[in-house]
């Protein structure tokens, strides 16, 4: 399968900077027979009773550090994940690279040595009692890459689900922004229960694929998590006749991953599972998500799940009305096509 055939050409002008003024006032596009534009909050409308909703709580840590070197020399520091209470693997912006064993002060004086580099990661060792405390104290909100503007206050809650529990990501599982604690409320009155994964999401998910045999893309790793609670609630929606509704697609790659051998269970496990056309879904019948980059293996996801050309079809839908894309951007409810998962 050729790279170019998830490729599209996107208007600038509909990259979204920043959230709506309300959650749920984002826009929601639901293809059926024919494609409906609608509203997040009116997901009511297209949700049953007994359905299931399975949110990634991953709470987002304000990941992007900036210090400089005993050189004078400034630095960037973007955290990819949490190794303990003192070590983190990073990507470290420099007009020199930093040498082994030598020191980053923070903006806080606070320092970091250079202990190690491979792969193209750093890892850090923090001289500090608390990582946490001094990432919440110094460190910034790590927006996406095609936001063009520094971080403001107001991220600090909005780049972050209302049920944001379980800290470790550095990108928010963004499908989960347009909901707030009213819409979650109306769905359990309902009759649509919600329960959680955790996966922290990485940096990583902002990479394109850039094999041109999309099979040869090799893709990062992931830790998640699902108990026993979470497994169980599924079985019990099934059995019962409803859908398991993912989500975003870091909640899809969550119970997929559990599912592997062919039942789901709990875990705490790394995954780096690859999700493109021809992949038979084992757990998820419907899926939120936003718009996806081009040449993305989220976009691929997206493919496996509704086809390759029906997607297209929707994303053409999307910028023809205006839709906002990525992260900060509007959102779909998609329900499983059976024929697109035959190669």
């Amino acid at each position: 399968m050729l790279l170019s055939e998830f490729d599209f050409d996107l208007p600038k002008s509909l990259i979204a900077q920043n959230p709506p003024e309300n959650r749920t006032d984002s826009r929601l596009l639901v293809p059926q027979n024919t494609i409906i534009d609608a509203h997040f909050y009116q997901i009511t409308e297209f949700i049953k009773p007994g359905d299931l909703l399975v949110m990634n709580n991953t709470r987002v840590i304000p990941a992007r550090l900036f210090g400089h070197k005993a050189s004078g020399g400034k630095v960037e520091i973007m955290i990819e994940r949490l190794l303990n209470d003192k070590q983190v693997l990073a990507m470290v912006k420099a007009s020199r690279a930093p040498k082994m064993d030598s020191f980053i002060t923070l903006e806080n004086g606070d320092k970091a040595q250079v202990i190690n580099k491979e792969n193209g990661f750093y890892t850090l060792n923090f001289e500090t009692d608390s990582l946490l405390g001094l990432l919440n104290d110094v460190g910034h909100i790590p927006l996406p890459p095609y936001i063009e503007r520094s971080d403001e206050k107001s991220d600090l809650e909005r780049y972050q689900t209302v049920f944001a529990e379980q800290e470790g990501a550095v990108a928010a599982p963004t499908a989960g922004l347009h909901f707030d604690d009213a819409l979650l409320k109306k769905l359990k009155n309902q009759g649509v229960d919600h329960t959680f994964v955790t996966l922290h999401v990485g940096a990583g998910t902002f990479q394109p694929v850039k094999a041109d045999n999309i099979t040869d893309h090799q893709m990062h790793s992931e830790y998640f998590e699902i108990d026993q609670k979470t497994v169980d609630k599924i079985q019990q929606t099934k059995a019962n006749g409803g859908r398991i509704i993912a989500v975003g697609t870091t909640a899809v790659r969550s119970l997929e991953s559990a599912a592997k051998s062919g039942t789901l269970h709990a875990t705490k496990e790394e995954t780096d599972i690859f999700i493109y056309p021809g992949y038979e879904f084992k757990i998820v019948d419907m899926m939120i998500t936003n718009f996806h980059l081009p040449k993305s293996s989220l976009l691929m996801l997206v493919s496996a799940f509704i086809g390759r050309e029906r997607m297209m079809e929707i994303y053409q839908h999307a910028i023809e009305n205006e839709y906002r894309f990525f992260s900060y951007g509007d959102a779909m409810l998609l329900t499983i096509d059976a024929s697109s998962q035959d190669l």
